[in-house]
């Protein structure tokens, strides 16, 4: 059986997925699930996820995993993209989880409002682009000392943090007052094989 990937392509997290897969030969099949189309919400897919989110991913074995960090972390168990190195591995767990609480909030759900919804910045909180300026800022900081977030070499820290950072523009976060992280991510990109 090939893993199958519930996702809905305008998600950066659901393309996490996709990339880690891609990156370290993971044969998988994508089912596009629409979330504005309650997709999400059918008996089929309640039954493989309770908390009807993407990306949803059905292992090879039949058993489900959501949430994207989790799903990339499993899959790349055994790779480069996890190091070796206990304290390097926790550094790239702790960029993770600061992913998902200090920058997904603000990144992508500006995006989400701007550019799928098609709100005018006026009627965007404030403190949303405040707070995503800080997050691009704190990236900014970490990659003006090294070309990756967690040192050298690509890990899920980058493929998890890129995925909204790229499209940060979106929603009206201009990348180009963050050299730094406009630099990683075109190296990530690269890394990746990212073309869309």
């Amino acid at each position: 059986m090939t893993l199958l990937i519930y996702g809905d392509r305008v998600s950066g997290n659901c393309l996490k997925v996709k990339w880690t897969a891609e990156k370290l030969g993971i044969p998988y099949r994508w089912i596009q699930t629409d979330v504005r189309q309650g997709e999400t919400h059918t008996p089929q897919f309640l039954a493989i996820n309770p908390a009807a989110k993407v990306p949803t991913v059905v292992l090879d074995d039949g058993r489900p995993l959501a949430e994207s960090n989790a799903i990339i972390l499993h899959l790349a168990e055994g790779s480069a993209l996890i190091p070796a190195d206990p304290y390097a591995r926790a550094k790239m767990l702790e960029w993770m989880f600061w992913e998902q609480y200090s920058h997904e909030p603000y990144i992508a759900v500006v995006r989400f409002h701007r550019h799928l919804l098609g709100k005018p910045a006026e009627e965007i909180e404030p403190r949303l682009m405040e707070r995503g300026r800080r997050a691009l800022a704190r990236m900014d900081d970490q990659l003006g000392s090294t070309p990756f977030l967690v040192g050298e070499a690509l890990t899920l820290a980058d493929v998890a943090l890129v995925a909204y950072t790229r499209v940060a523009h979106e929603g009206g976060f201009d990348l180009d007052g963050y050299p730094a992280v406009k630099a990683w991510v075109g190296r990530v990109e690269a890394a990746l094989g990212i073309e869309e």
